[in-house]
């Protein structure tokens, strides 16, 4: 399939980071003016009303590119204006694509604030921590926006290679949570796959981990009040990033009140060795 059909270039705009839509946003907005600035000279300065025709070319072609930048947004100052059929016609349709581009990229800026997201942070590790007599795998996120995330589910996946019949083979695996959905995510969620004999990480030592090439999977679902939606986040963790007796710090305490919990958000990735 051709490389543009595969793309949703509406998909592309909405996810990209600001940085890099405000950039492509300003970049077509000279880009296409500078255009418009070429053919309006090719054509005749002098179909341009207004235009100072002594100046120099520098003059002469800065005035038609901001005659084209007043045009593509429909300002129309007065100062100068179209003469003859050509130019006429040229300044009609580029006003008609200025309404064009406008719109599309209001539709874009709305999409791009109004998209359902989930404000939430994982933390940099996994842990392979104690768990009553056992150990247990242990992923921890938090919400980090002043949301109302309610109806929260998680689930993990492990893919690893393992050997069969002599051939290194993908295998994907569900692995088992101890709390796999909660009522209200406002603090801290610590999600906790215990390691039994019906694990894939059974009898797994650190070096297994040092040696294997494997990703955990973490995919969340939860329903936000403020965009009365259900938002998801995902991240992975892969074998190398998955810290061999280790165990998480409380991120929270009480106030010295008593009346509210406070949530340390610097404390997300804060953990000790066992």
């Amino acid at each position: 399939m051709h490389l543009l059909r595969r793309i949703s270039w509406y998909h592309t705009m909405i996810e990209m980071p600001n940085w890099k839509f405000m950039l492509i946003l300003f970049s077509f907005y000279i880009i296409i003016n500078f255009i418009f600035a070429i053919v309006y000279y090719a054509i005749g300065i002098q179909h341009l009303d207004g235009v100072n025709a002594s100046g120099n070319f520098l003059t002469q072609f800065g005035q038609a590119y901001f005659f084209s930048a007043q045009t593509f947004t429909t300002v129309g100052y007065g100062h100068i204006s179209p003469t003859g059929f050509l130019t006429s016609a040229l300044s009609a349709a580029e006003a008609l694509i200025g309404l064009l581009s406008f719109a599309i990229a209001t539709g874009l800026f709305f999409g791009r604030f109004s998209k359902p997201t989930a404000f939430l942070k994982f933390s940099h590790n996994a842990l392979i921590s104690p768990y009553g007599d056992k150990k247990g795998l242990m992923i921890r996120l938090v919400p980090f926006k002043n949301t109302n995330l309610t109806d929260a589910k998680a689930k993990i996946t492990l893919g690893m290679s393992v050997e069969e019949n002599g051939t290194m083979t993908n295998k994907f695996y569900n692995l088992e949570l101890e709390l796999d959905k909660i009522n209200a995510l406002s603090l801290s969620w610590t999600l906790v796959h215990p390691i039994t004999e019906n694990s894939p990480l059974y009898n797994f030592t650190e070096e297994d981990f040092r040696k294997t090439h494997g990703e955990i999977l973490v995919f969340i679902t939860t329903f936000d009040d403020m965009f009365s939606n259900t938002v998801a986040a995902r991240t992975s963790y892969t074998f190398d990033e998955i810290i061999y007796g280790a165990k998480f710090k409380t991120m929270y305490n009480r106030s010295e009140d008593g009346s509210r919990t406070i949530l340390h958000l610097d404390k997300l990735n804060q953990y000790e060795t066992t």
